[in-house]
């Protein structure tokens, strides 16, 4: 522990949040843990593994950026956050509660229940039927929880809900039972009730955890916005502020490689600022003293001074995340095919129970038998084949795409994706690998291609980087360097024996569509190596099954027309060129008034509002965090394949879910008249309903190949 904890232990310290995805295991949980208080100034760090994020317990005086070299000097990078992100509500976890108590005490009773059925009498049988009160009562007090409250809050308010006529029935079982238990009746129905709640509880789990996938895509920004800057005053002096701080008309020093806090305008120095977060561009753009930029862009090459201009919720960034919010809401209000259904089941399973009781009692049955014939219609009715129908197939299919490399986070998603009927692509990172790689190394000479491998290890420029990968694949050896120097903005250099070698800006007028580095030997330019972004893998094939499907495509991208066009021409696909985030949300609402239901493919942020608006998105794993978050579904490598296989899976999903609606309402057109009847007890009820509910659930573990 830091010996400046002591001192300062009672004190309240700021605390700062740093996302650090390096971390792989529990080593590194100790490394930071242990290793970061021995920084003067850092009381304690505490690791959240899970979401990858540290901690930091500081004194007042230790500012950003010294508390970001001190995870640094671990062997980490870390990025700050603005915020902590917002945990999840756990829901999921109560429901699997809930269906492990119901499920035990569910088979507990039914052992008890074997003896009653086989003929136990008197007190034995009495016996039997208070243990299963025991363990009946208690588990319907817990697992019904979530029906109870929910039909509460409907009654409240004057309404009613699918979890009325279940409240209702479970609770009638249930103290009916006690009834007989107490008079010392044959019959009593705790496993019926219990054995209801299991199986509701059951579907309406799968359908969370479904739903629990879906996260916030706005709260994906925290990771794009710098959490403060460092501010030149009129004196020439600096300190670090956070963003909150910062207001118009200050002066921002942004160094290379740092990201953007505010909005503004380039009042000293030039550079090279990486606009892809917010545009698609992937070549960056030069500015220079005059130029407006935004916050949450890259600065590449050398350190500027940026006027601020707007901050907080007046930034680029911050019109993002509303536009993001707001298509998502629209979206939001989607009705899914269970919840259409819902919507007729409470008033008609209330009808017809209500119907059962009085016309008995006008038949002169009395109100035990009438009571006990209502509470039949009102279990054989209950909706577990119904609850499992959709969220069963989905599960089971989302399975399926798990393996194939395409994970679903809500269970609706492959509902739209069946309906879709028009496919928009994003070009850059999407359409593309959104990686730069060498266009052809066949013109350097052995001797080059060594020394140029040699000078790309001592980078981490993203050319760097395309061209080691490039030429390691390629099995070449690297020469041996010496006084090897990088310089942001001009490139790396070193000696090679008697020569000095260098990677560099070119000097050359470089393709519109390309990027490019120099490879200089004594000051002379040996090659120029020209890079581009590669089509992904099957696309061209991936187009055409979407036609096949019945989806044409186009593509809407912030890249500029050169860069567009030949990705275009392979693809045979027609574009839209340097549209703004607003734009792409304009050409979706167009489609949409047509009655186009529209398939956004898309990987920036620049996209993350258009893929919150269409009726469906998917997004490639080497997405941005916003892009991932705001899509429906993620596909993984660099395939474009899975889109289609994700559309024909969703296809046949939604059939599946068809054919368990039709099992289901056709099981309660044969069951409901027998239970009106007075022909099905509440036992029997509970076990047709069991029955119905694995009928659905064997018919949907047919689409477990449904991504083959």
């Amino acid at each position: 522990m830091n010996a400046l904890a002591s001192p300062v232990a009672g004190d309240t310290l700021p605390e700062t949040l740093f996302s650090v995805p390096g971390m792989r295991c529990a080593g590194c949980i100790a490394k930071l843990e242990d290793g970061l208080p021995r920084t003067p100034g850092i009381v304690s760090a505490r690791v959240n593994f899970t979401a990858k994020r540290v901690t930091l317990t500081h004194l007042p005086e230790l500012q950003m950026p010294a508390l970001q070299q001190a995870i640094s000097a671990l062997g980490f990078e870390a990025q700050p956050l603005g915020s902590a992100l917002p945990a999840e509500d756990g829901r999921s976890g109560g429901l699997l509660r809930a269906v492990a108590v119901a499920g035990f005490a569910a088979m507990n009773i039914m052992l008890l229940s074997v003896s009653v059925w086989s003929g136990a009498e008197g007190a034995t049988r009495d016996l039997f039927h208070w243990l299963s009160a025991g363990i009946a009562l208690p588990a319907i007090a817990f697992a019904g929880r979530p029906f109870f409250k929910s039909a509460w809050n409907a009654l409240r308010h004057g309404r009613t809900n699918m979890d009325v006529p279940i409240s209702i029935g479970v609770i009638l079982a249930s103290a009916l039972s006690l009834f007989e238990t107490i008079v010392h009746g044959p019959h009593a129905y705790f496993d019926g009730a219990v054995m209801l709640l299991f199986f509701l509880l059951t579907g309406r789990w799968l359908d969370s955890v479904m739903r629990d996938r879906a996260r916030d895509g706005v709260t994906a920004l925290l990771k794009h916005a710098p959490a403060g800057a460092l501010v030149i005053d009129t004196d020439g002096r600096s300190s670090w502020l956070d963003v909150s701080a910062l207001e118009p008309g200050m002066t921002m020093l942004v160094a290379a490689g740092e990201r953007l806090a505010a909005d503004g305008e380039v009042a000293d120095g030039q550079s090279r600022i990486d606009l892809a977060l917010l545009t698609g561009e992937s070549k960056p753009v030069a500015v220079a003293t005059g130029d407006r930029v935004h916050a949450g862009t890259l600065n590449l090459d050398a350190p500027v001074r940026i006027k601020v201009l707007a901050t907080g919720e007046d930034t680029v960034i911050a019109d993002i995340a509303r536009l993001m919010d707001q298509a998502a809401q629209s979206r939001s209000r989607y009705v899914r095919i269970a919840d259409r259904a819902a919507r007729l089941y409470a008033p008609a399973v209330h009808t017809l129970a209500a119907a059962s009781f009085i016309g008995w009692m006008i038949a002169g049955a009395g109100w035990h038998q009438s009571l006990l014939i209502a509470v039949a219609v009102l279990i054989i009715t209950c909706p577990c084949a119904l609850g499992l129908a959709v969220p069963a197939a989905q599960i089971v299919a989302a399975g399926a795409l798990m393996r194939s490399g395409i994970l679903v986070k809500d269970g609706s998603a492959l509902e739209r994706l069946a309906e879709a009927d028009r496919v928009l692509f994003d070009k850059t990172g999407t359409l593309t690998l959104g990686r730069p790689e060498p266009v052809d190394l066949s013109a350097l000479r052995p001797e080059q291609k060594s020394v140029a491998l040699a000078l790309a290890r001592s980078s981490r420029h993203p050319l760097s980087e395309a061209l080691r990968r490039a030429l390691e694949r390629e099995g070449v050896a690297p020469s041996y360097l010496t006084d090897i120097r990088e310089v942001a903005g001009t490139g790396v250099s070193a000696n090679f024996g008697l020569k000095h070698v260098a990677l560099r800006r070119p000097d050359g007028v470089v393709p519109e569509d390309c990027l490019a580095t120099t490879l200089a030997i004594d000051g002379e330019v040996s090659a120029t190596i020209l890079f581009s972004d590669q089509i992904r893998p099957a696309a061209h094939e991936t187009v055409g099954k979407l036609a096949e499907l019945g989806l044409p495509a186009t593509i809407i991208s912030g890249d500029r027309a050169a860069a567009v066009a030949p990705v275009a021409r392979a693809l045979g696909l027609t574009a839209q060129t340097g549209m703004l985030p607003q734009d792409k949300l304009d050409t979706i609402a167009r489609l949409k008034a047509r009655g186009e239901k529209v398939l956004m493919v898309g990987d920036g942020l620049n996209d993350g509002p258009a893929l919150a608006a269409g009726h469906v998105s998917m997004a490639p794993g080497s997405a941005s965090d916003a892009g991932q978050i705001a899509a429906d579904a993620i596909f993984l490598g660099d395939s474009l394949a899975p889109v289609a296989t994700a559309i024909r899976a969703a296809r046949a999903t939604q059939k599946v879910v068809r054919q368990n609606f039709a099992m289901a309402i056709g099981y309660n057109v044969v069951a409901v008249p027998l239970a009106i009847m007075g022909l099905a007890t509440p036992l029997i009820a509970a076990l047709a309903m069991s029955g119905s509910s694995l009928i659905v659930v064997a018919n949907a573990l047919r689409l477990r190949s449904a991504a083959t």
